[in-house]
């Protein structure tokens, strides 16, 4: 497979769109469409404009620029949340690589079908959708590690109800720990799922520049 050689006028190209869609991204990110009282909130769409990049100029591409928002997503989280409060420094170096730099990562994914499904409104659809569902994946994988002892007080307080109390009954604390993680994430990233998905389809179906733009690019 030839390797395509970009010229210096499509590279600054490249990299000043990329700027504005991360920055984009960072900014969305702090508009909440909806915070729930136990923590986690969805946002406007942040994620799309990773998912435009990565679809774009393709999954490489994407994982970089998912990395790079996934940094500017830790620092902000460091001074804007309680992810890291009580933590080690081992524990928030992982909380780091799992919720943020793997998870943000992820989203560049989102040109995974590219050049493989013919219609590219389906293939940037799906590939949007695989990508924030990895995204979550990644979020419940850190909450069963680092915040299963949160479990108790989310089924006790927060639910409290028949089938919390069933649970916290039958579940061992390991078990108990997946559930809470799985459900406390899918809380937000599914509503976002939806939502992104949705914004992908609108944008390149109604917007011919960028839907111009994202299919001839590689």
């Amino acid at each position: 497979m030839q390797k395509t050689v970009l010229t210096r006028t499509e590279k600054t190209k490249r990299l000043a769109l990329s700027g504005i869609l991360i920055a984009m991204a960072t900014v969305l990110s702090f508009i909440k469409v909806f915070e729930w009282p136990f923590g986690g909130s969805i946002t406007a769409a942040s994620m799309l404009p990773l998912a435009i990049l990565g679809y774009t100029y393709g999954v490489r591409w994407g994982l970089a620029v998912g990395l790079v928002h996934g940094v500017i997503q830790a620092i902000t989280g460091a001074t804007m949340s309680s992810a890291f409060a009580g933590q080690g420094a081992g524990a928030v170096a992982a909380i780091c690589l799992i919720d943020y730099f793997i998870a943000f990562s992820v989203i560049g994914l989102s040109g995974m079908f590219k050049g493989r499904i013919k219609n590219h409104t389906v293939g940037f659809a799906l590939g949007t959708a695989v990508a924030v569902f990895l995204r979550y994946i990644c979020h419940v994988t850190s909450g069963y590690i680092f915040f299963k002892s949160y479990a108790d007080w989310f089924f006790g307080e927060v639910m409290a109800n028949d089938f919390s109390a069933m649970l916290m009954e039958k579940c061992s604390p390991d078990l108990l720990g997946l559930i809470y993680s799985v459900i406390y994430n899918a809380a937000y990233m599914l509503p976002e799922l939806v939502i992104t998905t949705v914004c992908a389809v609108l944008v390149i179906t109604l917007v011919p520049p960028v839907r111009r733009e994202m299919i001839k690019s590689k």
